[in-house]
């Protein structure tokens, strides 16, 4: 088994869309960044690629290439699984948490998890995401920016015995 953890952060400024775990959520600011700045995707998509030795998000999709401008942060995850099923590896489980101050994100959760669920091709009752706030602490306290952690447990495919895996015989 493979464990990888990730986090992210975004500052909040207004004319962009605030997305997360792939929902659009209704709010008067969003979140700035090369593709569309979800948190979350991107803290579960270094965790990924963490857990795999791959390095980190950046490194493959680096905000320097004009084709990852705008790009949606769901289709990203899609990419970073298949690095996972190259390496023989599948997803077990995501455990994540968005820190925002604000807007409540509760109600948006469910859809967060499914959309997460299908990207990663696992059932959404591996997937987990909580909300939190800093108790007006810190950038996200004060509604600058929001920040997403994630860990995530990834598994040999077929079962196939760890120390081959580690020793690169599959």
């Amino acid at each position: 088994m493979r464990i990888g953890t990730g986090f992210d952060a975004h500052r909040l400024t207004e004319n962009r869309l605030l997305v997360l775990g792939g929902v659009e959520i209704p709010y008067y600011l969003g979140l700035i960044g090369h593709s569309d700045a979800d948190v979350l995707c991107h803290a579960i998509a270094d965790a990924l690629l963490g857990a795999a030795a791959l390095g980190d998000i950046g490194q493959h999709f680096p905000d320097s290439d004009d084709s990852y401008k705008d790009v949606s942060s769901l289709w990203l995850l899609t990419q970073c699984l298949s690095l996972i099923k190259q390496n023989n590896l599948s997803v077990v489980n995501i455990d994540s948490t968005i820190i925002a101050q604000k807007p409540k994100l509760a109600p948006y959760i469910p859809h967060m998890r499914q959309n997460l669920a299908t990207a990663l091709e696992i059932d959404i009752s591996a997937i987990s995401i909580k909300a939190t706030t800093t108790e007006a602490l810190g950038f996200t306290g004060r509604g600058e920016g929001i920040a997403a952690q994630a860990i995530c447990l990834l598994k040999p495919i077929n079962n196939l015995p760890f120390i081959d895996f580690l020793e690169g015989r599959i």
